[in-house]
């Protein structure tokens, strides 16, 4: 078998590896090919060898585990980035244009890395979320004075089996309000209430006046970032993944 002449270009992890330079000395029952725009007709791009196929499959699982590994770190980082951006905020009242910036930045990346494809059908989604930010002013109600604003902390619950959600208000008023999810695609429902809660004790029966949407583009088992259909931003986290949404 002839000699193969590389290229000085050619990656020398490949053909300086111990199981290239046995198969150059192997017979094998297939040619090799030579044709590659890359590396000039030299180089073999498919090379018909037991030993360098073992090799190539071992270097792309260790190259597959260190990239998912590294991918995993890089969204710890922009969860935790994003946290502390968050804590001074006021659940968003406090944020300035700035603020609002920054942390839009940051969830967009977090965004982008997304593993959960289809949220609306995972059961990440069950349980009860704690709001952290949103820039939802019919939530945040800045323009009141602060004693007459959701002081405690504001919830929702989402359950992916019945596609029911209820947001839940906690001191000074403790108000709620059940609705049903009527998936539109894999990330986005529509929000139909159909009951509220005064004080989480005075019902009031929606007149089908209380519609939106909700669409979850980031979720794991700790977090979950959603926009609504009028440009709003919802950062939440899980503060119960065993509550059920009442029927």
């Amino acid at each position: 078998m002839p000699t193969l002449r590389f290229p000085s270009s050619f990656p020398p992890l490949l053909h300086n590896s111990p199981d290239f330079r046995l198969c150059q000395h192997q017979s094998s029952p297939k040619p090799f090919h030579f044709f590659s725009k890359k590396w000039g007709n030299e180089v073999p791009t498919h090379i018909h060898c037991p030993q360098l196929s073992k090799s190539w499959k071992w270097r792309d699982r260790v190259s597959f585990i260190s990239s998912f590994l590294d991918n995993s770190r890089e969204i710890e980082s922009l969860k935790q980035d994003l946290l502390e951006a968050i804590v001074p905020l006021d659940r968003g009242a406090a944020a300035t244009p700035e603020d609002q910036q920054r942390i839009e930045l940051i969830v967009r990346k977090l965004e982008s890395m997304n593993k959960v494809k289809e949220p609306l059908k995972s059961n990440l989604l069950n349980g009860k979320w704690e709001l952290l930010y949103t820039t939802s002013k019919s939530i945040l109600q800045y323009e009141r004075p602060k004693l007459l604003r959701p002081n405690g902390k504001i919830y929702q619950a989402i359950n992916v089996d019945t596609l029911r959600a209820q947001n839940m208000e906690t001191w000074p008023f403790f108000n709620q309000a059940t609705a049903n999810l009527v998936p539109l695609n894999e990330k986005r429902a529509a929000v139909k209430f159909d009951s509220f809660k005064i004080a989480a004790l005075i019902p009031v029966k929606s007149r089908g006046s209380g519609r939106g949407q909700l669409e979850i583009t980031y979720l794991d088992d700790e977090l979950r970032v959603s926009r609504g259909n009028q440009g709003n931003l919802f950062i939440l986290r899980m503060a119960d993944p065993n509550y059920g949404v009442p029927l």
